[in-house]
Order: structure tokens, then sequence, then C-alpha cells
């Protein structure tokens, strides 16, 4: 299944490793060291222009989205629900 992240960017469910508030990610020393390390390496992407409420981090990029981590965690757990309800159906 696939979750919305903002603007035109979907990504499988399963590739979410972690979805953190934005501010979270700027308040623990371990975040932010975290999140420059990624910018620095390019591996950090912003969903759109719009101001960033939520961190989502797969294991090849982090995206900084315009959406707050409880609506996205809420969607992911949807999805990730709905596609092992889908399996056990059949």
């Amino acid at each position: 299944m696939f979750v919305h992240l903002g603007g035109d960017l979907v990504i499988k469910a399963e590739r979410i490793i972690a979805i953190l508030d934005h501010e979270s990610g700027e308040t623990s020393s371990e975040n932010r060291a975290f999140m420059k390390e990624n910018e620095e390496q390019g591996l950090t992407q912003n969903v759109t222009a719009d101001p960033a409420k939520s961190i989502v981090v797969t294991e090849d990029t982090v995206y900084l989205s315009p959406i707050s981590s409880h609506t996205l965690r809420r969607r992911a757990e949807n999805m990730t629900f709905a596609g092992n309800e889908e399996e056990s159906i059949r």
C-alpha cells in the first residue's frame, strides 16, 4: 500500500522506518546530527515548498513533509493494516 506524503509524492508504506514530528527533529541533539548528516549527503528531500511539519525516514531518503506526523502515522498504519487484511483474505 502507499502513503501520500504531500505534493505529488507517494511512497510504499513498508519503506517507512520512522515518522517524526519536525520540531522533535530540532530539539534532540541526536536528531539534529542525523538530519545534518543526511542533508550533507544529499539524502534529504523537501516534499513541497511549504514548511515541514514531519520527517519521514526511509532506508535511502529522509523526506520533509508538510503533513503532520500524526496524520502520516495514521495513514501509514491504516495502509499497513489494510494490506495485511487483504493478504489474509486471499
